[in-house]
């Protein structure tokens, strides 16, 4: 059997598509990604070895979701074979309070989702929008929501509360906390190298155009950066992060500023574009000689050092260190900064190389690593377990049971 992957951004889409072996095990077949879906789409995909099997642009569309999906189960076909398509796994960013593990995605779930848009408008929307094509166009085929927001399901109080009036919380103003798919992977990864590593205090830092940071032990989220909204935490790539909420008050009421312009400035503008005023790109930026850019860069790598010090403060401890996704696996001078500003907590690298998992020194009172994240690979196992579980049940019960069981 096969399942295929669905990570959804505002301008691009990733999918991935996976093999499951007889003994359970699910290994990568391709992946791939439509680029630049607000211009001109390319599309492109490789194979497990990393061998470019299609690279080529697309006629733009609007809206193109469903002719993108066209395309790739042409391409999916070929390597399908006689193997059948299990699932369709996808990433949903905000399950709310209900929606903490894998769910069937159908008709009425999706409306339930959509009314969680306000609280991720720059990434709800894009979540959902495969979710509707390929019910369209294959309704045959089970659709698994997996979220973001699942694997903070276990923060306690009070680390998942706000100091607002209770009337606001219990309508479901809490921390929520994001980038459950990459932590929920790098838990399982630290679980794999090693047990006794997985039970250490460790911060994990997914820091790539979108960044948070979360505090696990036990394979499992004690805090983290982000709370209601992706927008809260760390300085971002055009997100501001946490921000004292005066501001936005002075913004409305003394420079007459709409909700609609707070919103734009505060998810588009800001951030690491806003400070250097060139680009939400760490690569541009660590290539440029002006200074605002360096300024960016200077207070991106002091806010991450901060907030996985408040992250220790969480755990009273702080035994293990991962940096992953885009700029956490690549980009070994923010690597290094934020190391440097982290000594006084016995934090000391070796060899800070992309390439290798451990980078700190024997010496180091924190062990530092560098694991690459694999979202999809996280929602394949999710969607696989779900259609399994299912399946189980579905032998088990009378077949009129069958839509609760996969809920």
């Amino acid at each position: 059997m096969a399942i295929l992957t669905l990570n959804a951004g505002s301008s691009s889409l990733k999918f991935g598509l996976y093999q499951v072996e007889p003994d359970g095990k699910i290994e990568q077949r391709l992946r791939g990604v439509f680029e630049s879906l607000s211009d001109t789409p390319r599309f492109s995909v490789k194979d497990a070895t990393g061998k470019l099997l299609v690279d080529k642009s697309l006629t733009a569309v609007s809206p193109p979701t469903e002719t993108l999906l066209r395309e790739l189960i042409v391409v999916l076909d070929p390597f399908l074979g006689s193997e059948r398509l299990e699932a369709v796994g996808h990433r949903i960013v905000h399950g709310g309070s209900r929606f903490v593990k894998p769910t069937r995605l159908t008709d009425d779930i999706l409306k339930e989702l959509e009314a969680l848009t306000p609280i991720a408008p720059l990434h709800q929307p894009a979540s959902l929008r495969p979710v509707k094509a390929f019910l369209a166009l294959r309704p045959d085929i089970p659709q698994i929501g997996c979220f973001d927001t699942a694997f903070h399901s276990t923060l306690k109080s009070p680390a998942n509360r706000y100091a607002i009036p209770r009337e606001y919380e219990q309508m479901g103003i809490r921390r929520y906390g994001f980038h459950g798919l990459s932590y929920e992977f790098i838990a399982t990864r630290l679980a794999e190298i090693s047990p006794g590593l997985a039970a250490k205090k460790t911060v994990a830092a997914h820091l790539g155009a979108g960044c948070s940071l979360c505090a696990m032990q036990n394979g499992k989220s004690i805090d983290t950066t982000m709370g209601f909204t992706a927008l809260d935490g760390l300085m971002m790539a055009t997100r501001s992060g946490a921000i004292d909420p005066g501001i936005i008050l002075y913004l409305q009421q003394a420079l007459g500023l709409s909700s609609g312009d707070v919103e734009q400035m505060l998810y588009y503008r800001s951030g690491l574009l806003g400070v250097s005023g060139i680009s939400g790109d760490v690569r541009l930026l660590l290539a440029s000689d002006n200074p605002h850019a360096a300024e960016a860069l200077d207070l991106f790598t002091f806010r991450i050092a901060q907030d996985i010090a408040a992250m220790a403060s969480t755990m009273e401890g702080l035994e293990s260190l991962v940096f992953t996704a885009g700029v956490g696996e690549h980009a070994t001078s923010i690597r290094e900064e934020i190391c440097r500003r982290l000594r006084w907590l016995g934090v000391k690298l070796d060899k800070n190389e992309a390439s290798g998992e451990l980078i700190s020194s024997p010496d180091s009172s924190v062990e530092v690593r560098v694991i690459p994240t694999n979202e999809e690979m996280t929602i394949a196992r999710q969607a696989h377990a779900l259609v399994t579980a299912h399946r189980r049940h579905r032998f088990a019960k009378p077949i009129e049971d069958e839509g609760e069981a996969m809920r």
